[in-house]
């Protein structure tokens, strides 16, 4: 089970979609839940999203990609078709006042303001159930993703790397919205044995109370 923490929150914060070199269904992802979304709703398939949908290449080709039109929106629609702007930088970035795998504060540990306020409450409330938690990765800017995946594609193949690395524009953690999680040991990070843990299940049930969704339920 791969859980994204992406803030959706309305955000759409826990669980976020495409990632950067994570193997699919491979850890837990939280994204921030938008107010215009369903609890249940999955953001990606929300016909809601659709007006952020600014232009694409007028092409017959279904496969054709759109650039969305309001990039900061909480509730904007990003995956394999819909991609952000390759200078899109989230204007209100801060660092989550909670633990992660590293000590370091570098880029990854980064989540736009209202999201990572979300977030500071939804580890405080597993806390408070005894539930401990740590962020693996979450902002992840263009350049970043662009370096990761050239670097995949080198090691792999174009086509093996697609399998398991998002195209650089297509991360929903560029959003600044989404933060994959695990337990506060680092135990099963980024990888499919998390949803068999207990703070798996504690995030299946609570996150929402906090505005947040996983991103990848299975």
């Amino acid at each position: 089970m791969r859980y994204f923490f992406t803030f959706i929150v309305v955000f759409s914060l826990l669980f976020v979609s495409a990632c950067t070199k994570e193997k699919p269904n491979s850890h837990s992802q939280l994204q921030k839940k938008s107010q215009n979304q369903k609890t249940h709703e999955n953001p990606q398939s929300s016909q809601k999203d659709l007006h952020n949908i600014e232009k694409m290449n007028v092409s017959k080709n279904r496969n054709a990609v759109k650039t969305v039109a309001q990039p900061s929106a909480v509730n904007v629609l990003v995956n394999k078709k819909y991609f952000l702007p390759k200078n899109y930088v989230p204007k209100d970035l801060v660092y989550p006042t909670v633990s992660f795998i590293f000590k370091e504060k570098i880029e990854k540990r980064k989540m736009r303001k209202e999201a990572a306020l979300a977030l500071n409450k939804l580890f405080t409330g597993a806390k408070k159930d005894k539930i401990y938690l740590s962020g693996v990765s979450a902002y992840r800017s263009y350049v970043t993703q662009k370096a990761v995946f050239n670097r995949y594609v080198k090691e792999d193949g174009y086509e093996n790397a697609r399998k398991y690395s998002a195209l650089p524009g297509s991360s929903e953690h560029q959003t600044g919205l989404a933060i994959d999680v695990s337990s506060s040991t680092g135990k099963c990070a980024a990888q499919s044995c998390f949803a068999n843990t207990k703070e798996a299940k504690w995030l299946q049930s609570k996150s929402t109370n906090y505005g947040f969704i996983i991103r990848y339920p299975k």
